[in-house]
C-alpha cells in the first residue's frame, strides 16, 4: 500500500471490477475443480488473476484432452454470460476521463473473450485510452507485470497509477506494482479485501460507504 497522493493514471482489472462476472466464472471454474480435481472452490480461488494459458500450464500440462475440453466449455460459457457493468462505472470513468485521468484495462482475460464484452457494451473501447489481456503480459497476478506495462503505456511511474482491484491475486499485484490498491468486495468479503487496499468499496455509486463516507468523492479526489 502507498501514501494517498493525486494520481494521473487508473488502471482496471475487468472481472469484479469493471463488469459483474466474477461470480459467473468462480462458478465454472468450481465446475473444473470438481471434475479433475476434486476439489471446485479452493481451485476456483487458486486460478483467480492467471490467464488460461498459465492455468493449462501449471495444472493440465499434459492433459491435452482435457485442455481441448475445458476450451471449448469456457468459450460456450463466456458467450452467454451476462456482461453487466458493476453499479456506476460508466458515470466514474467518464468523470475521471473528462479530468483528463487515462484509463486502462489490465485484465488476464484474453482477446477472444473481450470481444463477446465488445458485443455487449459497444461503447467499451470509449471508456478506455487502452485495453490490456493476458496476450499482452508474460507473468500471471500475483506477479505486478501486468501494472508495470499499464504504467509504462503511459510513460508514469506505478506511484502515479491506481489499481482497481477484487481477487487476492490481483490486490497483490497492485501492490507488488507500488500503486495505490482500492479493492472492490464483489469477489471477497470486506476484511479480506482491507488487508491489501488501501480503499474499499462495493461499487462506484455516489452513496456512503461502510463508515458513512461518500465514497465517490473519496475516489474523485484520488485523481482531483
Amino acid at each position: 500500500m502507498v501514501e494517498n497522493m493525486k494520481h494521473e493514471v487508473a488502471l482496471f482489472d475487468l472481472d469484479g471490477v469493471v463488469i459483474n462476472t466474477e461470480s459467473q466464472y468462480t462458478g465454472f471454474w468450481t465446475g473444473v475443480g470438481e471434475r479433475y480435481f476434486h476439489s471446485g472452490t479452493k481451485f476456483a480461488n487458486m486460478i483467480k488473476g492467471a490467464t488460461l494459458v498459465q492455468i493449462f500450464d501449471k495444472y493440465f500440462r499434459d492433459a491435452h484432452k482435457a485442455q481441448r475440453e475445458i476450451t471449448a466449455s469456457l468459450d460456450d460459457f463466456e458467450k452467454s454470460m451476462s456482461y453487466e457493468y458493476i453499479e456506476g462505472f460508466p458515470k466514474f470513468v467518464s468523470d475521471i476521463r473528462r479530468a483528463s485521468i487515462k484509463t486502462a484495462v489490465v485484465t488476464s482475460s484474453n482477446i477472444k473473450k473481450m470481444e463477446n464484452v465488445y458485443r455487449a457494451h459497444p461503447e467499451f473501447h470509449d471508456l478506455f485510452d487502452v485495453i490490456l489481456t493476458s496476450e499482452d503480459f508474460e507473468r500471471s497476478k500475483p506477479d505486478p507485470d501486468c501494472y508495470f506495462k499499464g504504467a509504462e503505456h503511459f510513460g508514469v511511474q506505478p506511484n502515479m497509477c491506481i489499481g482497481f482491484e477484487d481477487s487476492i491475486n490481483g490486490l497483490k499485484a497492485v501492490n507488488a506494482a507500488g500503486m495505490y490498491c482500492v479493492g472492490l468486495e464483489t469477489t471477497n468479503p470486506h476484511d479480506v479485501v482491507a488487508e491489501y487496499a488501501d480503499m474499499v468499496i462495493d461499487n462506484y455509486l455516489d452513496t456512503d460507504d461502510k463508515e458513512g463516507n461518500g465514497k465517490y468523492n473519496k475516489l474523485m479526489g484520488l485523481f482531483v
